[in-house]
């Protein structure tokens, strides 16, 4: 009987209507947000720890990070990101790192999304500027688009001595020199608008 129940609660968090039924903002211990938009309001998403990792239902564009997840040299970023459900357009979210005065106005960091398409991007941030690493959004097969309102994708950034690898379940889809990019510092996840998305097994190392 307790294995049913449980199985319920679970259940239940995933469903969207229950997930903004809780209390707006940021729960998850240690995590911090800072939203794109000057006039968006913290408390329309939602990021808490869920189960094996956290659950974001966005709202808002926003990065999310943990002080404690700092990173220079080589290393590699990784989680596993599960779409829940679909949204109203293509969003993206994804991975950053390299993260610099990620409060202040020369916030840094340099990302790899995804979106429900199957496509990807490779983008830095420079205060407001946020050019694109190598062209705009692109399909690749290693990227699974989302089928039957679900995706499920294990996303890396690869930080060597030269070049950043960008793999999408084990799968290089691009690299691009580490000159001139911010690779030093805080890593993180991003989100656009409209999501509900579980992250699980995020790891620096």
């Amino acid at each position: 009987m307790r294995s049913k129940l449980v199985a319920v609660v679970v259940a239940l968090l995933i469903v969207p209507g229950f997930v903004h039924a809780q209390s707006g903002g940021v729960s998850a211990d240690g995590w911090e947000t800072r939203l794109d938009g000057a006039g968006a309001d913290v408390n329309d998403l939602s990021f808490m720890t869920m189960g094996d990792g956290f659950h974001v239902v966005t709202g808002p564009h926003a990065i999310f990070w943990n002080s404690e997840h700092v990173a220079s040299g080589t290393y590699t970023v990784q989680a596993t990101f599960i779409q829940t459900q679909p949204s109203s357009h293509p969003n993206s979210f994804g991975l950053f790192i390299g993260g610099r005065d990620l409060e202040g106005a020369d916030q840094r960091y340099t990302y790899f999304l995804i979106r429900e398409d199957g496509q990807f991007l490779m983008k830095k941030r420079v205060g407001d500027d946020t050019p694109n690493l190598a062209g705009g959004w692109a399909r690749h097969e290693a990227v699974n688009a989302l089928e039957g309102g679900r995706m499920t994708n294990t996303l890396s950034v690869e930080v060597g001595d030269e070049m950043i690898r960008f793999l999408s379940n084990g799968t290089e889809l691009g690299s691009v020199s580490s000159d001139g990019l911010d690779v030093d510092g805080i890593a993180g996840v991003r989100f656009s608008h409209d999501l509900n998305v579980h992250v699980s097994g995020f790891t620096v190392e």
